[in-house]
């Protein structure tokens, strides 16, 4: 079988089977996906139209990564294309100057109660300052904390070494208490 071969061209037992496993890679892991692109992006109508794009990229190459993954978990592989369609988001929105968003906090809560507003404007303000990171830095911190990833994980996604990944983290992390505690002076 090519590796070009689109999923429409197998005979019907394979594509039948192909498709439940695809649909099993996408219940697992459509948070996931969805939860970077929010965080990497910070609106909801922009992350649900990349993950839409994400998945069916995947779906055109899912074949060829399983059989190339060798049993790895294909999540790294997941984050890998909504990473890339993230870089390509910022490259045509640069190229496209658009009003800037007035709020990248999540939906409010229907429970309105002092701590839930507390850790909404935390959670906004490390939002606002994860935005003043570089981008390898910011990525790592959402695939670290907001996917729950490890780092041979994140290290997959971003196509880089274990060391580096961890490096990459360390310094992340060390950047953003930097920029959190200047705000508090």
């Amino acid at each position: 079988m090519s590796d070009n071969v689109e999923p429409a061209s197998l005979d019907p037992a394979a594509k039948a089977e192909l498709d439940r496993a695809f649909e099993e890679l996408y219940r697992a892991h459509l948070r996931d996906v969805y939860s970077y692109a929010y965080y990497r992006i910070g609106n909801h109508h922009d992350a649900e139209d990349l993950t839409e794009q994400a998945f069916l990229q995947a779906y055109r190459h899912f074949d060829r990564a399983r059989r190339e993954s060798n049993g790895r978990p294909l999540r790294p592989w997941l984050i890998r294309i909504a990473h890339n369609l993230a870089l390509n988001y910022y490259r045509d929105r640069s190229r496209r100057p658009q009003t800037p968003l007035d709020s990248a906090e999540p939906v409010p809560a229907r429970h309105g109660t002092e701590a839930i507003a507390e850790g909404r404007e935390e959670l906004r303000q490390v939002m606002d300052r994860l935005q003043h990171l570089p981008d390898d830095r910011r990525d790592a911190l959402i695939m670290r904390f907001a996917l729950g990833m490890d780092n041979r994980e994140i290290a997959r996604a971003l196509g880089r070494s274990d060391g580096a990944t961890k490096v990459l983290i360390h310094r992340g992390i060390k950047q953003l208490e930097e920029e959190m505690n200047s705000d508090l002076e």
